[in-house]
């Protein structure tokens, strides 16, 4: 799983170069919930809506919910100051 790549996707505006994968993933746990951040890693990886749904459990829209739930929450400046390194 790249991160990296994957929290550009859903960034709108990103100042700053991001940090490690490792480092990334742990802001990413910290600040999502455990749905939200398994959505977002399976979406992330390609996984079809089928794949998510054997994963949590739950209903095309309910899943749909989630991802957009973890964009927004992506494109939250407090969330992106701790995702990057400031110069």
């Amino acid at each position: 799983m790249n991160f990296t790549e994957a929290i550009e996707l859903n960034i709108d505006k990103l100042v700053g170069t991001l940090k490690h994968e490792e480092e990334l993933e742990e802001v990413l746990k910290k600040k999502f919930t455990k749905k939200e951040f398994k959505v977002f890693v399976a979406f992330s990886e390609g996984k079809s809506i089928d794949e998510v749904k054997t994963i949590i459990n739950d209903d095309d829209e309910r899943i749909n919910e989630i991802y957009k739930t973890a964009c927004k929450k992506l494109n939250q400046e407090k969330i992106k100051k701790e995702l990057v390194f400031f110069k």
